[in-house]
């Protein structure tokens, strides 16, 4: 049966090749500056993002300036070297050798925020689950990094900072709540897997491990043509062949 609605092949394979090549990118950015319309496009794919009750809890703080990028570098350098040493003897060998964030190379950073007060203390959706916002503003980090792609730009999440020295570096007030402090720029190339992948910290897990039917914990379907079968193969393609098994 077709599907009036469905995207053409070339565009459904575009939109599952930016979410297959998407990556966090933390050390191959370029000096070259991001032109405005491209920035523009991608604030305004975050802006289109899902948000529980249309509350749309984000702002965008765009951060260009040398010296606040210094600052913030310096807030994360210190709490990196905290987290440095939470970690496991075998671990922090491997963490010690990361490169984790992209801030003073990248040419833009960018900080994505919520607004929790936004739409008054009543908002559709959020009545019984109150973390809705936050969720929220994450699907804008998630449309943006996407678009970003699309447009060949690297973004790197960087997240190892205390959240009260981060706002008070950006003048954030205290009740808006940072989400995503971002490092965006155009980039010498994108790795084919995720960096910690490739440094061993930690495997891709098949999606199949994950799938459990009508009740937690139940991992059997009990079909010969079974999802779990289906998305096995295709974790095994894409581990094997590094593309989106589409």
């Amino acid at each position: 049966m077709e599907n009036q609605h469905a995207f053409s092949d070339a565009e459904r394979a575009a939109v599952y090749h930016a979410i297959f090549s998407r990556r966090d990118v933390r050390g191959q950015f370029l000096p070259d500056p991001v032109a405005d319309e491209q920035l523009a496009r991608i604030l305004m794919a975050a802006h289109h993002a899902p948000s529980v009750g249309f509350m749309q809890p984000w702002n965008f703080l765009v951060v260009r300036s040398a010296d606040v990028k210094q600052r913030v570098h310096d807030i994360f350098r210190e709490a990196n070297a905290e987290a440095e040493r939470m970690f496991p003897d075998e671990k922090r060998e491997i963490y010690s050798k990361l490169k984790l964030q992209g801030i003073l190379d990248a040419p833009v950073n960018l900080c994505i925020t919520c607004d929790r007060s936004r739409s008054g203390p009543v908002v559709l959706g959020r009545t019984h689950m109150p973390t809705m916002d936050l969720y929220s503003s994450v699907c804008a980090v998630q449309n943006l990094w996407l678009a970003a792609r699309a447009e060949g730009l690297g973004v790197g999440w960087v997240s190892i900072f205390h959240e009260k020295a981060l706002q008070d570096a950006l003048g954030i007030p205290h009740h808006i709540v940072p989400i995503a402090y971002l490092c965006i720029g155009h980039v010498s190339h994108f790795n084919d897997r995720p960096e910690l992948e490739k440094a061993g910290w930690l495997p891709r897990l098949p999606a199949a491990d994950l799938l459990y039917f009508e009740q937690w914990g139940n991992s059997d379907p009990k079909r010969e043509d079974s999802l779990s079968a289906t998305l096995a193969d295709m974790h095994r393609i894409a581990q094997e062949q590094g593309r989106f098994p589409g």
